[in-house]
């Protein structure tokens, strides 16, 4: 069976969170740019790019911005949402780049712990570390875990395009994993879908540890995208990492 990160993000993904939008992405850009120093002509690789929100504005600043998604229609919006930034499709345990090919590599809103191994997690990481010039810099944008499982909404309803949308959340594994099944009724020709989500809830200790072992020493920490100190009631945890 197909894992349920190559069935999740297309068009259905894209329908229920159009609120992710352009204003939150120039936030998070601004963050990078502010936080590292560099300038226009950085080459950037942003892993698991999806609809291309942060490369428009990675390339407004004027990075030399490259994207990296595993979903062909995650890949055809980011095409319109960031013509002419190069596209690459490829899973990011495997990254079809050469050695030291970029500056600064983003992975923004928890594009990270999406397998059922944590080994390929780690794996993730060293691809990273293998890409990035010495000196360069990996932000990790990652959800607050602790926040996650404080504040874990069981259920939710609503209408998307006119189909009831429900979608339910749980905690698995243990509490490592934090799993939502998302349930999209039928409507006209269109059957009943549903999908799934997970994510491995890393504390931030833990990632530190692993940023580590990847050759990858953790830096500035965040909290949001606004630049805000990181602290256990943030909603984000931002790591800048240095390729050493």
């Amino acid at each position: 069976m197909k894992p349920w990160f190559q069935k999740w993000f297309g068009r259905e993904y894209l329908a229920l969170y159009p609120h992710r939008d352009g204003a939150e992405a120039g936030r998070a850009v601004r963050l990078l740019q502010e936080a590292t120093g560099r300038g226009r002509g950085t080459r950037v690789l942003d892993l698991g790019c999806g609809a291309g929100r942060h490369l428009a504005q990675l390339r407004r600043v004027g990075y030399a911005a490259v994207g990296l998604d595993l979903s062909f229609q995650m890949l055809d919006a980011a095409k319109r949402a960031a013509s002419g930034v190069p596209l690459a499709r490829g899973d990011m345990r495997r990254l079809p780049f050469r050695q030291a090919s970029f500056d600064l590599v983003s992975s923004y809103f928890t594009t990270f712990g999406y397998f059922d191994d944590e080994a390929d997690d780690r794996q993730v990481l060293r691809e990273v570390r293998r890409v990035l010039s010495t000196g360069g810099t990996f932000l990790l944008d990652f959800m607050n875990a602790d926040q996650v499982v404080a504040n874990l909404t069981v259920e939710d309803r609503r209408t998307v395009s006119g189909a009831a949308v429900v979608q339910e959340r749980r905690l698995v594994e243990g509490g490592r994993v934090v799993e939502k099944r998302i349930r999209i009724a039928a409507r006209g020709n269109e059957p009943e879908r549903s999908f799934v989500e997970r994510v491995r809830l890393y504390r931030p200790r833990e990632l530190e540890s692993m940023l580590s072992h990847a050759g990858l020493a953790p830096g500035s920490v965040f909290g949001s995208y606004d630049g805000t100190g990181f602290g256990p009631a943030s909603a984000r945890y931002i790591v800048l990492a240095e390729a050493v």
